[in-house]
């Protein structure tokens, strides 16, 4: 099969784009942070930590070193424990269950729905009901749309189990109008560079409004300690440094901005792919995603592998998230899961495929690559 196209370069993420416009501001504010010295628990740390928890909606936000910190860190401020067990879903990221078995805990998992690629609350709830020893419930927001958070804090709450919400890949995400990372006790971000809001390294966040787990937060982040060499428990040493909280208030002016332009590209993706006769299944938001963010823009496709080698002959970087269910992966064999356990999230991990989304993605970009996957089917029909 050969282009019919003049060939374009999209890259999946374009970071240098992305960043150009801010390149001299973020430079100035770098060297402030150098020449005050003020490395580690700066005031930047702390104001961007203000401005992150207005934005979301909740009381207090605790910066990390990285979104897998994040999720540890809430999963020991919430009470788990080793030997507890914690629910997730299997088609995600591996640092929302690897973070359960680094605290100890072992994962436990449900399907997802189909359409949202998130954890089915239906699914859910037969698993929490049937296993009483379940401590914890680990929603995620993946692709920067809302999980369905009302049946699952329901369940949640009639089962006694805390709700950590993954929001890695979902900040300014809306489930009903309300902003993701605010429903749950405590709620986890990603800075890594290729989030919609991204530092120039590894970063991460726990937002939450109990004063008891932001409490507990601020101290496991410093190695457990509630004043210098005083240590009330045993924690880490993860925090999110000046430098990165700098670069992160640079742009956090543009992620409103960014999230718009992402929207955009989604919607010109929808209406040039919109023909019912390509064997390709669109994201639409659910009802209840009142505000998607598009991390990622992930098509289920007929021929899917093919599809991701002819685009990329063709300039266009795309992305499988996530080939293996964390139920599959060699790492969890001894939890005992075997294929066919959870048919959606397989199915989901063979025939997804993510496209290029992010807001410096121009139209004309969108419409080579509509254009590449229209002549891709009608080449191989």
């Amino acid at each position: 099969m050969t282009a019919i196209l003049q060939q374009r370069k999209v890259p999946l993420i374009d970071l240098a784009a992305l960043h150009a416009p801010l390149r001299d501001q973020i430079i100035t504010e770098m060297l402030r942070v150098i020449d005050s010295q003020k490395f580690i628990m700066g005031e930047d740390t702390f104001e961007l930590e203000q401005w992150i928890a207005e934005y979301s909606g909740t009381r207090f936000a605790i910066g990390c070193a990285s979104g897998t910190d994040a999720l540890f860190l809430a999963l020991l401020a919430v009470g788990v424990l080793p030997g507890d067990r914690v629910l997730t879903t299997p088609y995600t990221f591996f640092a929302t269950a690897g973070a359960i078995t680094r605290a100890g805990a072992t994962p436990i998992f449900a399907d997802i729905d189909p359409v949202t690629y998130n954890l089915d609350p239906v699914a859910a709830r037969r698993v929490l009901e049937s296993d009483p020893s379940i401590k914890a419930l680990i929603p995620v927001h993946l692709f920067g749309g809302c999980a369905d958070m009302d049946p699952l804090l329901e369940t949640a709450r009639r089962c006694g189990c805390a709700v950590i919400e993954d929001g890695a890949q979902a900040i300014g995400a809306e489930y009903k109008a309300r902003k993701a990372q605010s429903m749950g006790l405590a709620a986890c971000l990603s800075f890594f560079p290729s989030k919609n809001l991204g530092a120039f390294g590894d970063g991460g966040m726990v937002l939450t409004s109990d004063p008891e787990v932001s409490r507990k937060l601020s101290s496991l982040r410093l190695h457990g300690t509630t004043r210098p060499y005083f240590h009330e428990s045993v924690g880490i040493n993860s925090r999110l440094d000046s430098l990165q909280a700098a670069v992160l208030k640079v742009k956090f002016a543009a992620l409103d901005p960014w999230t718009l332009k992402r929207q955009r590209n989604a919607a010109l993706y929808r209406e040039l792919l919109a023909d019912n006769s390509l064997p390709v299944t669109l994201p639409i938001p659910a009802s209840f995603q009142t505000r998607h963010v598009y991390n990622q823009f992930v098509i289920r496709a007929r021929r899917r592998d093919q599809l991701k080698v002819w685009l990329e002959e063709n300039g266009v970087g795309t992305e499988i998230y996530y080939p293996v269910p964390l139920h599959l992966q060699p790492c969890y064999r001894e939890l005992g899961y075997r294929e066919g356990d959870f048919p959606q999230a397989e199915r989901a991990a063979r025939e997804t495929l993510a496209l290029p989304i992010h807001s410096a993605l121009a139209p004309e970009d969108v419409e080579y690559i509509a254009r590449l996957i229209s002549s891709f089917y009608e080449c191989a029909a």
